[in-house]
């Protein structure tokens, strides 16, 4: 703190300031407190401490924090006076992420039953026992082993809660809906899984014929085919706007529309039926390049799919 008291602070009041307000500004900035007139520390003191280790120990480029956007004006003061105070290299990108509220059915935070904040461990809870719920219901699962069952069922419901956060418009508040979040259908988590186990299932199918998969993606053949390549075409396109805008929703919309296509492509198209061959490794090599395609977006989501559901 003496570099700050010498060079880049004053007190006001007894407080420790730095004055962060610049000329351009069109909007009251107030200066960022350091320190407390008794000398006590803030979330300024420990923020800026952060950003000086960050920068010491591991030198980013980019340093993006993801909070509540109502804390705008907050990190407003603590980036200008890291800059102000040398803390951050002058080439080291400092943005804010703010992000929306989670409300309930009723527009208002999303709460516990008893009106208490929802901790993440129930709200992961509380998703699980739905999904376990519906995959015991779920006629073709009456033979599953109730272990794989649980084991299914964490799968799917971390991509039921990622898939339904990440793909709101971060600044934007949304309305947490269990039963929309676990349903599969619709633009959700388990409806993207669902498809993914159901193109695992028929690459398995097509291996076990003894047959060699190849590589080839014949000239498009129908309207179905057509769609899902021309999803399929767009993803590096995708990647790149969704990086430069930190905007994880848009690889959500890239996945629900290649999910779409890829649906509609499994329905019109005899795919393990096909009696051409060639024509049949040609749907393969569309459907391999589609696993790949949806197996990166879910891992760049952070979460991953079942073998089987």
């Amino acid at each position: 703190m003496i570099l700050f008291r010498e060079w880049y602070a004053h007190e006001s009041e007894g407080a420790l300031v730095i004055d962060v307000k610049e000329e351009t500004d069109t909007k009251e900035i107030p200066p960022c407190m350091v320190l407390k007139s008794d000398g006590a520390s803030l979330y300024n003191t420990t923020d800026l401490a952060t950003l000086q280790k960050r920068c010491t120990e591991d030198d980013p480029d980019h340093i993006i924090y993801v909070v509540d956007k109502r804390q705008s004006l907050y990190f407003e003061q603590v980036f200008r006076a890291a800059r102000k105070s040398h803390i951050v290299n002058d080439d080291t990108k400092l943005t804010f992420l703010g992000f929306g509220t989670v409300n309930g059915k009723d527009g208002k935070p999303y709460k516990t039953r008893e009106g208490g904040v929802m901790k993440l461990s129930m709200l992961i809870e509380q998703i699980r026992a739905a999904m376990l719920e519906k995959i015991r219901e779920n006629k073709k699962s009456e033979n599953t082993d109730p272990g794989e069952a649980e084991k299914i069922a964490d799968i799917v419901a971390l991509s039921a809660i990622k898939y339904g956060d990440l793909s709101n418009q971060a600044s934007k508040d949304y309305i947490f809906d269990v039963d929309r979040f676990t349903s599969f259908e619709g633009d959700t988590g388990p409806y993207i899984l669902y498809t993914m186990v159901r193109i695992k299932s028929i690459l398995a199918k097509y291996k076990e014929t003894g047959k060699e998969a190849g590589e080839d993606i014949l000239p498009m053949g129908s309207a179905e085919e057509k769609a899902l390549s021309l999803v399929l075409s767009r993803f590096n396109a995708m990647i790149r706007n969704a990086a430069s805008d930190l905007a994880p929703n848009r690889i959500c919309a890239y996945i629900y529309e290649l999910a779409n296509e890829t649906n509609r492509f499994y329905h019109t198209t005899r795919i393990l039926d096909e009696s051409d061959e060639a024509k049949q490794k040609g749907y393969i090599a569309l459907l391999s390049l589609t696993e790949r395609v949806f197996e990166l977006c879910i891992d760049l989501l952070g979460f991953e799919a079942p073998e089987r559901m």
